[in-house]
């Protein structure tokens, strides 16, 4: 039990790890009074590189946070419980690819928020299903399309202000980590190999396995009771 609990514990580290952050951001822009839009990433501005990485966790106020948070502890929580080999590696590189995209592709604008990596692990959860095919990824899947099918409108430009290019390459980037990974296999999915000569009862042969071992008389012998030798 006590080896369990700390199984659990160790896998909520790095969720929590995220959040913190989200979290710290917010409640040191609101007590300092100001925002760190600049940390955002600027598409092709070579001096803005930086906010490849530190652009999920700024946010322009506290509803645009928590839109994000609730969903990244969700996924993230999948993540380490279900696809623990692979989480830290996922996330990573969907942030990282999708900061990437964003910077090399979207219109001159700071663009700032989670809702790029949130994109990136809805669809990585949900084409990992498809991927894998078994009927853990699969429940998944249609768990993660039925909470959040609705994200998908969210690729096109239909809302002023909101990064609409971090959502499409976030989906586009969980897609391609779900294909890249998906011969990553967790414990609960490795397929067991047998002997197919070894049998799990007693195993039944034509012959005695001592047939070339003993003389006929010496097996006559070893087959008698101790009162019938007598």
């Amino acid at each position: 039990m006590r080896e369990e609990n700390k199984n659990i514990a160790g896998r909520i580290i790095f969720p929590l790890i995220i959040v913190a952050l989200m979290l710290l951001v917010e409640i040191l822009g609101f007590a300092k009074g100001i925002r760190y839009t600049q940390w955002g990433i600027y598409p092709r501005d070579t001096d803005n590189l930086i906010g490849i990485i530190t652009a999920p966790f700024i946010h322009k106020d506290i509803e645009h946070l928590f839109s994000n948070l609730f969903p990244m502890v969700m996924l993230l929580a999948i993540m380490v419980f279900f696809y623990n080999r692979i989480a830290v590696v996922s996330y990573l590189l969907i942030t990282v690819l999708t900061g990437l995209m964003v910077w090399l592709f979207a219109r001159p604008a700071f663009h700032i928020g989670a809702s790029g990596v949130v994109y990136g692990l809805v669809a990585f959860v949900a084409w990992t299903g498809i991927f894998r095919r078994n009927l853990k990824s699969i429940v998944l899947a249609l768990m993660i399309l039925a909470v959040y099918g609705s994200y998908f409108g969210g690729i096109v430009p239909n809302e002023e202000g909101v990064s609409w290019e971090s959502h499409l390459f976030g989906g586009l980037v969980g897609i391609f980590t779900a294909f890249v990974m998906k011969n990553v296999r967790e414990p609960d999915e490795e397929i067991k190999k047998e002997d197919p000569f070894k049998d799990e009862e007693d195993p039944q042969y034509f012959f005695p396995r001592d047939t070339f071992e003993k003389t006929k008389m010496q097996r006559y012998l070893d087959s008698l009771t101790p009162d019938e030798e007598e």
